[in-house]
């Protein structure tokens, strides 16, 4: 969401520039008070893209033009421009961060941070699959410098493009632009319209769908000096692209639909403002766009994007909310201003009217960065030192042996649990060895690797949670030289349906296929769960598409394994900990909250006769609360899933109820005399 530079130059500048400066300025004032106030996204990121491209490709246009496009001299100015806000800001995050945000973000934060500092944080984000539209309060503070890392990108590729068009055209440029940009635009468009049907994450953060937008913006600075509009539809073109920049936010859900088709909306409002140009009329939008307050903030744009985020993500972190409220809002936004209009006195201009800017641009960007990386650095090994924590079932550590009937504590007084919060978001059991089954599907069966055959084969199947359980069978299976078996896709429980986004046929497809995995495995159970939606206001639930499917295995003569599924938050137990204390009440919600006293199964006529339920639930809970420690040990790792060395303590527990269920294993032949 990045806005181009106010002082870059491009031919159609001279007569565009002030709705340029105002419909950047807009866009970026949207862009802040949705995110803010509203919790959602504006659709500016395209308006600046839309921009970007516009004035770029002008400016290179009349470059080729005259015969000669020096690229190194661009990517200097283009140094100059981008870099000392963006790396001032990112050292103070660096430094705030580390005082304010829970341990266990500190080390995705630094990958982040140094991902935005190489101008990659789109593809990082794609690669951590993130959600950008989650809650404001558990976003990354850096998360919006994916929009300046694609620019960064763009005007590393696009002069050489250009450049290279203008070699090879020999004085027809402006017809082998215009043809290649045409290309490109319905190309990259075709891809983000699939892209976002098929991966609307990775297709938000990939540069390769935003090619278009650029590309848009790019054609239309080769034709705008060109198009003859009567006033009077300049002005209604004016006016509709103003409102429909305002609207695009809070008309679409941006957060699912974008980039893809959706994506054309603010691009072409921002045309349409373009277009409309100087009316002249008092009752142009020109008007609006021209006016004193916006062309101020033209100038802060930058700046003004670049902090707005961070300032918001950490003012929630520190207050413990979800969402900012009218007072809390108007804060952030006026401490982000303030601390724009100091970056671009303070930072901006005095570099671009520095002789190192000027003259030295490549070593001014290796300098500056040096301070970005060293801090990231430092922060890494501060974090490293607080790891490697005592592992959990000790004396002082018992983790969930502590919720044994007759259990004594014999432990140290003042113990800190484990793991150590910066530990945490990798506090997660897997196995390793996986092939793609050939029903496609997108279905892995991965498998642990016994001594000799094995006693039992138990399949582990479903989403992350009972995926999570390795944790706990994975001890069990060593000792009694059991199989696992494991079969796991994120966001899709083992079900007939799709549960969670009743839409994904996906999903649909990878249980059917999961079935028929299993049908054709026959392993000696199948552990999975029971239920889903344990969250505060008792909505707990057992699927009838749980049940077709228990249904399904039961005609194999296959017994099921059910375990009733753990408490979710709408926050992180284990980060309320660091921040309020184990024994805030806060941190401690009721049980009553989450479970009934009666499991929802008990409530269904139709349950098989082949499924057994194991209920932990005493395990995550006492009898009053739900506690974020047991026995010493941090029992979630973010705010739905059990960690690895919680479950780790729950192995024998979960083998008792495994053979209460299937039956104690076959005694040992007696010895040889």
């Amino acid at each position: 969401m990045t806005p181009p530079h106010p002082r870059t130059r491009s031919i159609p500048e001279k007569r565009y520039r002030p709705e340029i400066e105002g419909l950047r300025a807009l866009a970026c004032v949207l862009v802040v008070v949705y995110h803010v106030w509203l919790g959602r996204i504006s659709g500016g990121v395209d308006v600046f893209f839309f921009l970007t491209g516009f004035l770029i490709t002008g400016q290179l246009f009349r470059a080729g033009q005259r015969g000669r496009i020096d690229v190194r001299a661009l990517w200097g100015r283009t140094i100059t421009r981008l870099f000392p806000a963006a790396l001032t800001v990112l050292l103070v995050v660096v430094v705030a961060a580390a005082m304010v945000l829970p341990q266990a973000r500190w080390f995705a934060t630094i990958r982040e941070v140094v991902a935005a500092t190489l101008y990659l944080e789109n593809w990082q984000l794609a690669a951590n699959s993130a959600d950008y539209f989650a809650r404001h309060s558990d976003a990354s503070v850096v998360q919006h410098f994916w929009s300046l890392s694609i620019q960064g990108q763009f005007y590393l590729v696009w002069p050489l493009l250009v450049a290279a068009l203008a070699y090879a055209a020999r004085g027809r440029l402006r017809a082998a632009l215009t043809g290649t940009l045409l290309v490109l635009t319905a190309v990259s468009l075709a891809y983000s319209v699939w892209l976002t049907a098929a991966n609307q994450p990775l297709a938000y953060f990939s540069a390769l769908t935003r090619i278009w937008e650029f590309a848009l913006g790019g054609l239309l600075a080769l034709v705008v000096d060109a198009v003859t509009l009567p006033r009077a539809l300049r002005i209604a073109l004016g006016w509709l692209g103003v409102a429909g920049l305002v609207a695009c936010g809070l008309v679409l859900q941006v957060g699912t639909v974008f980039p893809g088709f959706a994506a054309l909306w603010p691009v072409a409002s921002a045309a349409f403002v373009l277009l409309a140009g100087a009316t002249g009329s008092p009752a142009g939008a020109d008007r609006l766009l021209t006016a004193r307050p916006l062309t101020w903030l033209g100038k802060l744009s930058f700046p003004l994007y670049l902090w707005h985020w961070p300032v918001l993500v950490l003012y929630l972190v520190h207050r413990g909310r979800t969402e900012v409220g009218l007072l809390g809002g108007a804060f952030v936004i006026g401490l982000s201003l303030a601390l724009a209009v100091a970056t671009h006195h303070l930072v901006e201009a005095p570099v671009r009217r520095s002789q190192l800017a000027v003259r030295g641009a490549y070593r001014f960007a290796v300098l500056a960065m040096i301070p970005v990386l060293a801090a990231a650095g430092a922060w890494q090994i501060a974090g490293l030192a607080r790891s490697g924590t005592p592992a959990a079932g000790g004396l002082d550590h018992p983790g969930a042996l502590a919720r044994t009937p007759g259990f004594v504590y014999r432990g140290a007084a003042d113990v800190a649990p484990v793991p150590s919060p910066v530990e945490l978001p990798g506090d997660w059991a897997w196995i390793d060895d996986c092939t793609e089954s050939p029903r496609g599907s997108e279905l892995l069966v991965c498998a642990t690797t016994p001594d000799g055959p094995p006693e039992k084969t138990l399949v582990i199947v479903g989403d992350s949670h009972p995926t999570q359980f390795i944790a706990a069978l994975e001890p069990v299976a060593q000792r009694r030289n059991w199989q696992l078996v494991v079969m796991s896709r994120g966001g899709c429980p083992f079900s007939t349906e799709s549960e969670i986004e009743p839409d994904d046929q996906a999903c649909r497809d990878w249980n059917a296929a999961a079935a028929d995995e299993i049908l054709d495995l026959r392993p000696d159970a199948v552990f999975t769960t029971a239920t889903r939606d344990v969250r505060a206001g008792l909505t707990e639930r057992t699927p009838p598409g749980f049940v077709a499917q228990w249904r399904k295995i039961e005609a194999a003569g296959i017994p099921v394994l059910a375990v009733r599924d753990n408490p979710r938050y709408d926050y992180a137990p284990s980060e309320c900990v660091e921040l309020r204390g184990a024994d805030a009440p806060e941190c401690n919600p009721p049980r009553a909250d989450f479970y009934a006293d009666e499991p929802p199964w008990l409530f269904l006529d139709d349950v098989p006769p082949n499924v057994s339920f194991l209920d932990f639930s005493d395990y995550y809970c006492d009898e009053a609360v739900c506690p974020p420690v047991i026995g010493n040990v941090l029992v979630y790792l973010d705010d739905n899933h059990v960690g690895a060395t919680y479950l780790g303590t729950m192995d024998t527990i979960v083998e008792q109820a495994i053979d209460d269920a299937l039956g104690p294993p076959d005694p040992e032949p007696p010895a040889p005399a």
